[in-house]
Order: C-alpha cells, then structure tokens, then sequence
C-alpha cells in the first residue's frame, strides 16, 4: 500500500514526518510530493493539505487535511472559494472544529479532527544540555504574522544584551536587515528531529502569534514542543493559549500587546509551570482523528 501526501511545501507541516513514521511501523509505503507531480504518483492513497485540490477523482481514496483556515486578506471569501471550487474526497480531516466551521461543507462526506502533536522524544527533556541562546523564536515569519516588532525588541537597548536564535526559512531579507546585530542568530530550516536540541539550548522560548482569526484559533505545535520540554515560554496571550491554559494548566509569562513588559528582570523573576502532555504526542492524536477507521473501512486487509 502507497499513501501520497500531497502539498505545495510552502508551510511548515510536522504532523508529514508523524505520518510517515506512524505508517511506517505499518510497513505502508509512504512519498510527499507537489500538486503538479499527482499525475506521475501511483498510489492508493492521496492525502491533499489543503489549499486547494482541483484534480479529477478517480478510484484512489482522496483525504482533505485541513490544517488551518485562509488568512487575510479576504480570508472569508478564498475560504468561500475553497469549499466551491474543491474536489469532493473521499473523507476530511479537519485541525478543529474552527477551522470546520469556517468552511461549513454541507455535503455528507465523514470527517474527523486531527489536532497537532509532539514527538515521544520531547517528552523527555536533556537536562544536560549546555544553554547557547537566551532566547528562541521557532516557526513561520510569514509576514502576515506581523512578528518583526518582536524581533526588533532585541535591537534596543534593554534587550540587545541577549541573544535570540530564529530558528526558521526563508529568512534572508529579514537576516539582512537585522545583520548589523550580532546577538540575533539565524538557523535552519533543519529536519524536525533537529529542533529539540536547539530549543533545550535556549533558556526561553518565544511564542508569537498575533489575537486575530484564525490565527488566534490554531494549536501552536512550537508552544508544545516548548512545555513539552519545560522551556520557560514568554508568550503573547490569545484565544487558544487561554483556553489551553485554563483546560491543561501551566504558568506562561503573558506579553502586553505592545510588548512592553518584555525585560530580563520580568521574565526572570517570573513563576513558571508546565502540564503534563502524554495525551499529545502524535501517535494519539492520530489515534483519535477517526481516520484510521476510515482506511481500514477502504482497506479491510489494514490493522493498526
């Protein structure tokens, strides 16, 4: 059996390696390629993070995994676009019930709920690892995330004393503006088994994301990498870090909206704690998704 996953490699997508090591236990065969090599790929399965998906059905099972709704600008109206112009598949995965109702498919296709996840390894913290960075910002710096005023923090006086590591891609333009500094750091992209060693040589971790929709409402996988490995996490306080704190605990030092509370001495002196996430590595969450059932209703020869 060959699974396909298919994306346009522009977003960071942990949960393909989860997948591909899930399945591997299984001995299913599994590639990641673009849209435009579908018509090349023989496989039993296409696995589409949507985006978009306008390839003609045929007798392979399509999946829809939608990891997140559109952003702005119209972010409504492409999300509108999306659920019309799509292809109908065989099943949908959705990251909550959010980002369903944001495209609200009224057709009887089954669907389930595939939130994000960490890896076992993070679950068990190197102790010993010799702290290299003050700070860490892992993860996208699309623009439309609007992170340069946390960034730019680190060129004034009170914060220019201490070094931050953006661990991320495609960051040239930024690298070259802030080039002058030598306390901000630049690396990656590196394979995911690579980021924990990075995060545990950092005494903080920085979770930014901006209080808007539907970014405001989307599982962080950084943040739970970060608690997973009891990294002090500064954070800007939105819906789902609220609500993950109030249902799973933890103590995170919360930014002001203009960031201004951000010093050593606050965030030094700051009360720090961490939940316990057993329930969250990626072979539970693909557990609970209901998608298993679903290729095993395809696929009556598969036991997982």
């Amino acid at each position: 059996m060959i699974i396909a996953f298919i994306h346009p490699h522009i977003a960071f997508l942990p949960e393909i390696d989860a997948y591909q090591n899930f399945f591997s236990t299984f001995s299913i065969k599994t590639i990641v390629a673009g849209p435009k090599e579908i018509k090349n790929i023989n496989a039993d399965v296409e696995w589409h993070f949507m985006g978009t998906d306008f390839s003609k059905k045929d007798k392979t099972v399509k999946i829809h995994e939608y990891t997140s709704a559109s952003v702005s600008p119209l972010r409504k109206g492409k999300n509108i676009a999306k659920k019309i112009l799509n292809a109908q598949p065989d099943y949908r995965l959705f990251l909550n019930k959010y980002v369903e109702g944001q495209f609200n498919f009224k057709d009887k296709i089954p669907n389930g709920y595939r939130d994000m996840g960490i890896d076992i390894s993070f679950l068990k913290p190197d102790n010993n690892v010799k702290k290299e960075f003050d700070f860490i910002y892992a993860g996208s710096i699309n623009k439309e995330r609007k992170i340069e005023k946390l960034f730019n923090l680190f060129t004034r006086e009170n914060m220019k004393d201490h070094s931050l590591l953006i661990l991320s891609n495609n960051y040239e333009n930024l690298k070259s503006k802030l080039k002058s500094y030598q306390n901000i750091f630049f690396a990656g992209p590196v394979k995911h088994e690579e980021v924990k060693n990075y995060i545990e040589k950092s005494r903080f971790a920085l979770n930014f994301i901006l209080d808007e929709e539907p970014f405001n409402q989307q599982t962080s996988t950084k943040f739970l990498e970060y608690a997973a490995l009891k990294i002090p996490i500064i954070t800007t306080c939105y819906v789902w870090v609220k609500k993950f704190q109030q249902q799973y605990g933890g103590n995170y030092f919360c930014l002001d909206n203009d960031l201004s509370n951000l010093s050593w001495k606050s965030i030094s002196e700051f009360n720090y704690s961490f939940p316990e996430l057993n329930e969250w590595t990626w072979e539970k969450q693909i557990r609970k998704s209901g998608i298993l059932e679903f290729l095993q209703s395809k696929f009556p020869e598969l036991s997982f």
